[in-house]
């Protein structure tokens, strides 16, 4: 048994989650003031976890550190390979080769240079929305045009508007579809027919496919992952991008798994990026791999039993929210949209009103207005107090805007 309900304080780690908020959220400095002090907030915003990171990773880590040296660090041996590889086979069913396997400091650094790359100066980049926020920033750090279809919101269940996806892909000056599987914010995890149906989509109209999957080891119980590279093995122009950096709370150590079939392009990221590796990173990714399985399992367990109760709670509470329970990650999306006009900051409000950090739908680029991003890979402690602050400072909200309104 692992131990999901200690709290652990993050502070003064140069953590993102406590001492970077400001910058981030808000786009303020330090003058900013909340009538809550920092150590008082509950933190329900950035994607990493609350947990500790799993006892096997940090062995591992000790163990690469008693080799006392750190140069320069690539992948040369086979064993990292031979362990995520098993990893993918086990679990999704899905093989690569291990040439196919290039690495990269982060899936977002990944997503930047492979624009550049994929895309000509005046051709565009397609992802649905609500969408990852950094789809976009990585066009637009290229001067690439985006280009995006609505999602479907379907009673809270998301569905891609195929219709419009064609519609978008069959533009020639698009090259690209970045595709979010499994999806964040909405935590679709697409069906096989789903991947199929924009595999054909992508066949027809020539398209490179990126599959950001970094998301895909986090699944409510009875779901299951499929690769979009799996659907498409002779389609040689998907990217799939996996980390164990959200399945393990390693963020930090910034490790991705790129693989590239297409030998061409393969050959230009290897020629043009800067090619070398943490060995530290290197060492817990291999790990986590390797050991990791039965600290995940628990914990995906422990997430769907947030997940349960969350819904619980704002259902009873915001009766005019809606939630439904994520089919992946550990972020949950609210609609709260009943109880705010579209003019106001949604962080904002909940910083100052109720001591919560968190993500509005603003961030998500479109189809996204109204809408909250909770954390929900926190203990059970630090769940139910957020909740609790959510859910009165909209109830406080509310009651004054009827008795004055």
């Amino acid at each position: 048994m692992y131990n999901f309900d200690e709290i652990i304080d993050r502070r003064n780690t140069n953590a993102m989650n406590t001492d970077g908020f400001r910058e981030y959220i808000f786009k303020a400095d330090d003058s900013i003031v909340f009538p809550y002090k920092d150590e008082e907030f509950i933190r329900m915003w950035v994607a990493d976890m609350e947990f500790a990171t799993p006892d096997v990773v940090i062995d591992g880590i000790k163990e690469r550190l008693e080799k006392r040296i750190f140069g320069y660090t690539r992948v040369f041996s086979e064993d990292y390979y031979q362990v995520f590889s098993k990893w993918c086979e086990k679990r999704y069913g899905w093989h690569f080769e291990k040439k196919d396997l290039v690495m990269s400091n982060g899936v977002i650094p990944a997503l930047y240079e492979l624009v550049e790359y994929i895309c000509k100066e005046d051709e565009k980049v397609l992802f649905l929305t609500p969408s990852y926020a950094y789809f976009k920033y990585a066009a637009d750090h290229n001067n690439r045009e985006s280009v995006v279809s609505d999602l479907i919101n379907n009673a809270g269940r998301y569905e891609i508007d195929f219709d419009d996806l064609e519609k978008k892909a069959a533009d020639n000056k698009v090259a690209l579809l970045i595709l979010c599987n499994p999806h964040n914010p909405t935590g679709r995890v697409w069906t096989e027919e789903e991947l199929q149906k924009i595999g054909e989509i992508s066949l027809r109209h020539n398209l490179w496919v990126i599959s950001d999957e970094i998301h895909c080891d986090l699944l409510r119980k009875g779901k299951q992952q499929i690769p979009f590279a799996k659907v498409f093995p002779n389609y040689n122009k998907i990217i799939t991008c996996m980390a164990p950096s959200k399945t393990f709370n390693l963020a930090g150590l910034m490790i991705s798994n790129i693989i590239i079939p297409n030998e061409e392009l393969r050959k230009t990221w290897l020629s043009r990026h800067y090619n070398f590796d943490n060995p530290l990173s290197i060492a817990a990714a291999q790990a986590a791999y390797e050991k990791g399985e039965p600290w995940l399992e628990e914990l995906r367990e422990y997430l769907d039993e947030n997940f349960r109760i969350t819904k619980e709670y704002i259902n009873t509470h915001l009766p005019e929210a809606h939630i439904e329970i994520s089919e992946s990650t550990y972020l949950a999306w609210v609609d709260v949209s009943e109880y705010f006009s579209d003019e106001e900051s949604l962080p904002l409000f909940f910083a100052y009103k109720a001591g919560v950090l968190l993500e509005g739908g603003s961030m998500f680029v479109q189809n996204s207005d109204g809408f909250v991003r909770l954390n929900l890979a926190c203990p059970k402690s630090v769940l139910k107090e957020g909740l609790r602050r959510i859910c009165e400072a909209v109830s406080n909200k509310n009651e004054k805007q009827n008795k004055y309104g």
